[in-house]
């Protein structure tokens, strides 16, 4: 593969969250690289969770002061302060994807070419403006119902569009995975990837780690990810490919 060709990277959001943000830059739905494709999707999950109060213990999967926090984030979206969505995400993916410590050139090609799928916003690149919220893809939330269904079609054509000509690495989780159906007319090279124990079986939690590693070192040898994929070594887990066109 030769350098010029895009890579794209898909990751999940985390659950959990870098509080509060930058003053200056509010949120609104058409903030971001997606924001004025996907506005009106988002105006209507941030108005449906305004309908529920910011969500139910069932509905966010937590309790106590995390659920009021959670709640309290997801009533206040519009005008909320923001993070680029590479530090709001704070799960053990991004932590040992650690961006941060890149070369500022190779931030700034992860800011656009690691795109995440979100059950609030649908698709954010890693260095668009993200509030904080609480809201899984896998969720069911009235009226839309099931979130990765619902968002599945447009979310489908603006990333497949997005990535045309590209060479697009998923790294989605199964309920993330369901909210996007690549397309093989557009995308030049798509691998979906899991990580695997040496033994075959699925990673799972265990393998988040693993993922954020496996994360970077295809941003530091993104002229060639098909190789790369090939070299990465973890002493538990091992690179299998679940779908490839």
């Amino acid at each position: 593969m030769t350098s010029n060709k895009k890579l794209i990277i898909l990751l999940p959001p985390s659950e959990g969250k870098a509080l509060s943000g930058k003053t200056g830059t509010k949120f609104t739905e058409s903030s971001g690289t997606f924001g004025k494709s996907l506005g009106k999707q988002r105006a209507t999950v941030i108005a449906a969770l305004r309908d529920v109060r910011g969500g139910s213990p069932k509905l966010l999967g937590v309790s106590g002061a995390h659920l009021a926090r959670a709640q309290q984030a997801n009533l206040a979206l519009r005008g909320a302060n923001t993070l680029p969505a590479s530090q709001r995400y704070t799960g053990v993916v991004w932590d040992h994807l650690d961006l941060g410590s890149l070369p500022l050139a190779l931030q700034k090609v992860a800011d656009k070419n690691i795109v995440i799928v979100s059950g609030l916003l649908g698709l954010v690149a890693a260095g668009d403006p993200t509030p904080d919220y609480r809201l899984k893809i896998g969720a069911s939330l009235a009226p839309m119902g099931k979130l990765s269904s619902w968002w599945r079609d447009e979310l489908s054509r603006l990333l497949n569009k997005y990535c045309a000509g590209a060479v697009m690495i998923n790294l989605l989780p199964q309920e993330h995975s369901a909210a996007f159906v690549a397309d093989d007319k557009l995308i030049n090279n798509y691998l979906h990837i899991d990580l695997a124990t040496k033994s075959g079986t699925a990673g799972g939690h265990d393998a988040k780690a693993a993922k954020g590693r496996l994360a970077r070192h295809l941003l530091l040898n993104r002229t060639d990810p098909i190789k790369a994929l090939k070299s990465f070594k973890d002493p538990k887990f091992k690179v299998r490919i679940l779908e490839q066109f």
